[in-house]
């Protein structure tokens, strides 16, 4: 990790944890050499909330609200992911509708948390513009949200087998609106950043990763697909109905920060096309498998009454959780997103262990900002795209 240094007048520096352009509470401690960074240990763990140990004494659904608190950006795809586990565990069906609404809901999810990578990447760099600009557009996906879901960004709107609730009465319409409108904002976006010299300058050639790079270090998402790697999960694992949508990977050869830029405006157009088609061919029926509702058993006969009505009805509609282990992921905006469960014969999971993709895609940090300048520590930690609350669990 360290590189062999000459002199002896070496600064050590502290970033963070508050340092107002870190995305969350990261702290850096950076070896500096004038302006040269000679070393750099992420340090993590302030924003562990233990959410693992969490979802081992909760049924799913009581663990659902909570997950949302993981990467509080795409707040969709923590939900999804727990749901998808249970559904392949007791290899339950999801109605054809319900995954038409998950579809549309994940593009959305994806589009704002790209518009909030975007917004403070561009801050970081010495952009101010963008970042209003973003929120503009940000602020309509949670219109939509809050219409269907009741809640702007904590949704709990996923369920086992479905979603909680059907759309809204002119919602379709609502979105198909918001994607036309969309398509001129990142037209606008582009036009004000792609070809700015100032931006390209800050960006292009810094933080490169290589092919075989990014795949020893376990890199997923724009990460991976920035260093000419076309892999993207909706395409490989076929979840959901995302087969039946006419849509291109997104990928750059480059590897550097501009190209994972590229790779991030691209997706969001390519959402929009998703969703667009989504809307479009949405069919009806049932927006929830109701059949694998199983309520518990039997009450208890040793229970008195006073303790069967305060005790027993905890664990409400439950799931039991059968007696096999599997690994399920879906692709959320910064990567693999994926979960390892262990079912018990139980309510609760045996074990529930996530796998953030901004932990593992920021492993590659004190690598990439190594013989680089103080100043494109920013650029790189920004284009990695991290949210703490992932990453700390």
């Amino acid at each position: 990790m360290n590189v062999p240094a000459t002199r002896e007048d070496l600064m050590i520096v502290n970033m963070g944890p508050h340092h107002p352009s870190m995305h969350g509470v990261l702290r850096l401690i950076v070896t500096l050499d004038g302006e040269d960074v000679i070393d750099c240990e992420p340090i993590l763990g302030y924003l562990h909330r233990g959410m693992e140990k969490i979802a081992e004494n909760r049924t799913i659904i009581q663990y659902l609200p909570y997950v949302t608190r993981w990467d509080y950006l795409a707040t969709m795809f923590t939900e999804a992911i727990t749901v998808n586990a249970p559904e392949q565990l007791g290899n339950i069906q999801v109605p054809k509708r319900a995954s038409y609404i998950r579809v549309i809901m994940l593009e959305l999810s994806r589009i704002a948390s790209h518009l909030l990578w975007l917004g403070p990447f561009m801050a970081d760099i010495g952009a101010q513009t963008p970042f209003f600009y973003i929120f503009r557009e940000r602020e309509l996906v949670y219109d939509l949200f809050e219409a269907a879901t009741g809640m702007r960004m904590m949704h709990n709107y996923f369920r086992i087998g479905g979603v909680a609730a059907d759309l809204p009465h002119g919602w379709i319409d609502k979105c198909l609106d918001f994607c036309d409108y969309f398509l001129t904002g990142v037209a606008e976006y582009q036009k004000l950043i792609t070809r700015n010299p100032i931006f390209l300058e800050r960006v292009e050639g810094v933080g490169i990763i290589g092919v075989e790079e990014a795949i020893n270090w376990g890199l997923s998402g724009p990460m991976l697909r920035a260093s000419g790697i076309q892999w993207d999960l909706r395409k490989v694992d076929h979840y959901e109905c995302y087969d039946e949508f006419d849509w291109e990977v997104q990928w750059q050869k480059e590897g550097d920060s501009l190209s994972r830029y590229l790779v991030r405006i691209g997706e969001m157009v390519a959402s929009i096309k998703i969703i667009q088609q989504a809307l479009e061919g949405i069919p009806g029926g049932p927006y929830e498998n109701l059949e694998i509702r199983c309520f518990d058993r039997a009450r208890d006969p040793e229970l008195n009454d006073f303790e069967y009505r305060f005790i027993s009805k905890k664990p409400s509609p439950t799931f039991e959780l059968s007696k096999q282990e599997l690994y399920v992921r879906v692709e959320a905006p910064k990567g693999e997103l994926g979960i390892f469960l262990i079912g018990d014969q139980n309510v609760f999971p045996w074990r529930w262990k996530i796998r953030p993709p901004g932990f593992i895609n920021l492993q590659i940090l004190p690598q990439l900002v190594k013989r680089m300048k103080l100043a494109d520590i920013m650029t790189i930690l920004g284009s990695i795209d991290i949210i703490m609350g992932e990453v700390d669990r």
